[in-house]
């Protein structure tokens, strides 16, 4: 924590800017108030009030996403200090200063911290990321999960689709087209659901085709990121093994 010359105690950051999604990339550097217990998103609404940089230059305040500070939408996912998380969460106390904001550039970069995640919301649709139950109403309560299968399909079911996973993941850049850890552990846990199970070739096909599950490097980085600890090379595991046995079984109906 940097102290200045009267004792107040202040938080040093060096953010990464972008001011539109065609421009050169620059690096302002701040110095704000602290207060006890404070977290990143605490530290750009102190930039908003007060855009002043660390030359004494007033600048444009930074862009940023945030919404529910809980760390359940994952709005406000950045790489903070090289790692990708959730500023909602990263408490400045439990970091290293100069703090360092980055945007998760896996997704193209809208303007400072501000990304288009729209790449992980098409990968959900095309894995059919859903449980299909429109005109069943009147077909009484579905068929049941057994409680052993609630209980780890309740872990995978944990995913906010904040992009951690997918910034992390070195086969996840704009020269591939893999769909990223997530959407492999989404496919898996509405593949296991009763009723999700009736599109679950649909799901193993989009696996085995052009994005799929073939692309994925078993870097591992995805797990180790995630902030919900969900078990993602563990559905990882589970989905190569499931489109496998799908390849083998249409090869063999031909």
């Amino acid at each position: 924590m940097a102290e200045s010359s009267t004792a107040t105690k202040t938080v040093q950051l060096i953010i990464e800017r972008q001011d539109n999604p065609n421009s050169p990339t620059y690096k302002d550097e701040f110095e704000v108030p602290y207060s006890p217990g404070m977290n990143v998103i605490a530290c750009l609404m102190e930039i908003q009030r007060n855009p002043v940089n660390k030359k004494g230059e007033t600048v444009a305040p930074v862009t940023w996403e945030m919404n529910c500070l809980e760390e359940i939408c994952g709005a406000c996912t950045m790489v903070i200090n090289g790692k990708p998380r959730q500023a909602c969460t990263a408490l400045v106390d439990t970091l290293e200063q100069p703090i360092r904001l980055k945007p998760a550039r896996t997704f193209p970069v809208v303007r400072d911290l501000v990304v288009d995640r729209s790449r992980m919301f098409d990968a959900l649709k095309k894995i059919k990321a859903w449980i299909p139950i429109d005109g069943t109403y009147d077909l009484g309560p579905g068929p049941r999960m057994p409680e052993k299968d609630r209980q780890w399909a309740y872990e995978l079911s944990r995913c906010f689709t904040c992009g951690a996973c997918v910034e992390a993941c070195p086969n996840v850049n704009d020269r591939t087209s893999f769909i990223g850890p997530f959407a492999l552990s989404q496919a898996r846990l509405f593949n296991a659901h009763p009723t999700g199970a009736m599109h679950k070739e649909e799901r193993l096909e989009a696996l085995a085709g052009e994005g799929g599950i073939h692309e994925c490097g078993n870097a591992q980085n995805c797990v180790q990121v995630c902030p919900k600890g969900i078990p993602l090379t563990t559905s990882i595991a589970a989905m190569n093994r499931q489109v496998t046995y799908h390849a083998i079984g249409s090869w063999l109906k031909k």
